[in-house]
């Protein structure tokens, strides 16, 4: 069990890292990304951070914790430099903060990110298939949403990256403890998509890789 999407005190969630990866530990997942939502002004406070906890905590935890940080809210055209920027400081994975339907995020932000080579895009609402296409060719995940709202399109996100190649991620966007999932609440997301069990595995396997590929 891998979540590479979830959020900490450091933004707008609840837990300090500490109980946070606990509370993932007791749920039996292997390796877990706090991505706290940033722009500009509080990158630099958040990944040294999560990066200290994670130097502290994986040698005691069976849940691995990566560093990472969501890109959020921020215009399209500051993308490139503030993924750069992330990758500096030192974060693991990076998430772009997709076009969700149940917030005014600035239209051409899923591309604008896509482009900027985040690992993952979340919750990107109503995708169009040339940016699908995009994330298949960039190997970007895209992702499926625990999360209430977020989840809305869901089934669209599936059945469009399903059509062109694109690779998914299930992922909680947990801000609180009762926000994580669990292993068969995961598998429901996907399979509520639309998604074969078959292509959950595959799911998991794309996450596994992407986790492994960025192991602290």
């Amino acid at each position: 069990m891998i979540d590479l999407h979830t959020h900490c005190l450091f933004s707008d969630g609840e837990l300090v890292p500490a109980e946070h990866v606990r509370r993932a530990e007791v749920l039996g997942y292997s390796a877990i990304a706090i991505t706290d939502h940033a722009d500009s002004s509080n990158m630099d406070f958040i990944i040294p951070r999560i990066i200290q906890a994670a130097r502290e905590l994986n040698p005691y935890t069976k849940t691995r914790l990566i560093p990472g940080i969501e890109l959020t809210h921020i215009p399209p055209q500051l993308f490139g430099e503030l993924v750069a920027r992330a990758r500096n400081l030192g974060a693991h994975i990076i998430v772009g903060h997709g076009e969700t339907v149940v917030e005014p995020v600035i239209a051409g932000t899923n591309r604008a990110a896509i482009e900027s080579g985040v690992d993952i895009l979340a919750h990107p609402g109503f995708i169009s298939r040339e940016d699908a296409v995009l994330a298949a060719e960039r190997g970007v995940l895209l992702e499926l949403s625990g999360r209430r709202g977020h989840s809305l399109t869901n089934g669209h996100v599936a059945a469009t990256a399903v059509a062109v190649g694109a690779k998914l991620a299930v992922n909680a966007d947990a801000h609180g403890p009762g926000d994580f999932l669990t292993a068969e609440m995961a598998k429901t997301v996907a399979l509520g998509a639309g998604l074969s069990e078959e292509r959950y595995v595959q799911i998991k396997t794309d996450m596994t890789t992407l986790a492994d590929r960025v192991e602290t």
